[in-house]
């Protein structure tokens, strides 16, 4: 059996193509021209290339795969050009589920985020069925994810068999871009992070969300989707987990949002104007103001994903970090 897997040269794709990989399965992964493959080094895949913005790539990739796991997405927290969020997150999910339906893949996997789903106004617990609007999206990335999943909700209505998964926030081995999580990590084991926002997220290891994704194809039903997260955090309790990895203190300053705000804003006109990403991402500031804590029960009861505990995540992440020279 042959799986295509989308942004398999990433942090969550390649702990997907890993984790099927182990189960036997043989997969195919499909990456731009350029794409950093450090992720896939020593993996034993079939490469193509192919564009998400590029429908005919995507037919050829697609062929002889019964199962598609589609993890690619443009997950950055700014972009000089915001269209291209929408070009391959939103077009690009489209053009390859299309193709995808044309070639007659048994099965999909889509990879969200837990940024489209919405959180109790007066607090509380986000869950699958949280009502939430295109106007609470938070930036460019969250818009576009957003989006791009009424895109597959329509197309699960018209018959594609596909399940939506909606990781929180992953950490763990492989985080080679990093992600903006990851980023976090980084920054404190450079000791660049002397004062914080609060803020709240649910943390999970990669691996157990690459797990969830194989248990989505398995167990999870049509058009449904599911939280993939594991252990509500606050900031400060990830970095008090963090100081004891490391040895390092966790910063003790906390600011004001609404003092940095400003600040981060100027900092976005700044990058707009010199095309270098932001140090204070504008996005990042604005989505610190949730509490992004969520209950993933639905996963637990109905897939049985895995509820690994942070720390052995984090700690994963730090000795990943340190041994690759990023910190």
């Amino acid at each position: 059996m042959k799986a295509l897997v989308t942004g398999a040269t990433g942090f969550v794709g390649a702990a997907v193509v890993r984790a099927l990989l182990n189960t036997g399965v043989e997969v195919r992964v499909i990456a731009r021209p350029g794409s950093d493959a450090t992720n896939l080094r020593s993996l034993n895949v079939d490469k193509v290339l192919g564009d998400l913005r590029d429908k005919e790539s995507l037919r050829e990739a697609l062929t002889g795969c019964r199962h598609l796991y589609h993890v690619a997405a443009h997950y950055v927290l700014w972009a000089q050009d915001p269209s291209i969020f929408y070009d391959i997150n939103v077009v690009g999910t489209r053009n390859l589920l299309e193709a995808a339906r044309e070639v007659g893949v048994e099965r999909t996997v889509y990879c969200s985020t837990i940024g489209a789903i919405g959180l109790p106004p007066g607090g509380g617990l986000g869950t699958e069925e949280t009502p939430v609007s295109l106007e609470q999206m938070a930036g460019h990335y969250k818009r576009s994810k957003y989006l791009a999943e009424l895109e597959v909700h329509k197309l699960a209505k018209e018959g594609l068999p596909v399940v939506i998964v909606n990781p929180s926030a992953p950490v763990g081995e492989g985080d080679v871009k990093p992600t903006p999580t990851g980023q976090v990590i980084v920054d404190f084991m450079k000791g660049r992070m002397p004062a914080y926002i609060e803020t709240g997220m649910n943390i999970i290891d990669v691996d157990d969300v690459a797990t969830g994704h194989l248990l989505a194809m398995e167990k999870g039903g049509q058009g449904e989707r599911y939280i993939l997260g594991s252990k509500n955090l606050l900031l400060r309790e990830v970095f008090e987990i963090l100081g004891k990895l490391t040895g390092l203190k966790a910063p003790a300053l906390k600011l004001p949002r609404g003092a940095v705000l400003p600040l981060a804003y100027l900092n976005h006109w700044i990058a707009n104007l010199t095309g270098r990403p932001p140090r204070i991402p504008l996005e990042g500031v604005k989505m610190a103001k949730y509490k992004m804590h969520y209950d993933c029960r639905k996963a637990v009861r109905e897939l049985g994903l895995p509820q690994n505990p942070p720390e052995i995540a984090l700690e994963k992440a730090v000795r990943w970090f340190k041994t690759h020279g990023y910190a």
